[in-house]
């Protein structure tokens, strides 16, 4: 990708996810429509935007050589690339720009990745979770894929809000932390609510013949979070940085381990 000057292209919609608003601009009403459909419970016009990305698109092709996502650095951009993407973006300038196809599918990589980008300077994190809001406080369900984070949203009771069932947003919020609610869904297929809540308790999940909880100690903890944690970038300060931010959330989030048989009595242990 070259490094010419990015520039305002067509209208825009502002994606607000975690608090932090982005525009998204193309001169395309056909694909701006779409992306409203797929954030609409994220949208809010009336935001003053973060960050601009404008969104050149294609016909559908192999846009990048990389089969996995490849995130670097260089002359003050960050390069985000895909088969399906290509993507540019300067923190200093706060804009970016992004080639793919009319799918949503690519600028929802791009979107996270980003965001993972600006949690790691502000010791917050993207988590391979589910998430949920039950009596004003958030529980967070970490695990590998098949370890059940789906199937407990599935099982939440009619007073649970429920914030993803994939992809969950933590952030500093005074003494403690903040999750939030994402429209990146898992095996549900829908988005979460857009509401945040203080984080009470993280459970990291494992599927059993019985409900069970038990306590998990700091290091142990540390080490579980980060096998869960998304991040993308090879850029050693920011990796240390994620590495404080999950060794500094276990020290003042609970953490547990919570097994689980499929039904809905493992609600009775939370919240």
């Amino acid at each position: 990708m070259t490094h010419e000057p990015v520039t305002a292209a067509g209208q825009g919609i502002i994606i607000e996810i975690g608090g932090i608003p982005i525009q998204v601009r193309s001169e395309s009403p056909e694909f701006l429509r779409m992306l409203e459909e797929r954030y609409s419970g994220f949208l809010n016009d009336e935001a003053h935007p973060v960050f601009e990305f404008d969104v050149e698109l294609v016909q559908p092709r192999r846009i990048s050589e990389e089969d996995d996502v490849v995130v670097s650095f260089d002359s003050g951009r960050w390069l985000i690339e895909r088969g399906d993407f290509r993507a540019e973006w300067e923190p200093e300038t706060r804009r970016g720009k992004i080639i793919q196809s009319a799918n949503p599918y690519s600028i929802d990589s791009v979107l996270r990745i980003v965001h993972t980008l600006v949690l790691a300077r502000e010791g917050g994190l993207l988590v391979h979770a589910a998430s949920a809001v039950r009596n004003g406080k958030a529980f967070l369900f970490a695990g590998v894929s098949e370890a059940g984070k789906t199937t407990i949203s599935r099982l939440a009771p009619g007073d649970v809000t429920l914030l993803t069932d994939e992809i969950s947003y933590l952030r500093r919020d005074g003494n403690g932390y903040a999750a939030y609610g994402t429209p990146f869904a898992g095996e549900l297929a829908r988005a979460g609510e857009n509401v945040k809540a203080p984080l009470a308790a993280l459970y990291l999940l494992r599927k059993g013949t019985e409900n069970t909880i038990e306590p998990v100690r700091p290091n142990d903890a540390a080490r579980m979070l980060l096998e869960n944690v998304l991040f993308f970038a090879c850029d050693p300060d920011l990796v240390g940085l994620v590495f404080d931010a999950a060794c500094e959330l276990v020290q003042h989030v609970p953490v547990y381990r919570l097994t689980f048989f499929p039904d809905a009595r493992v609600w009775e242990l939370i919240g």
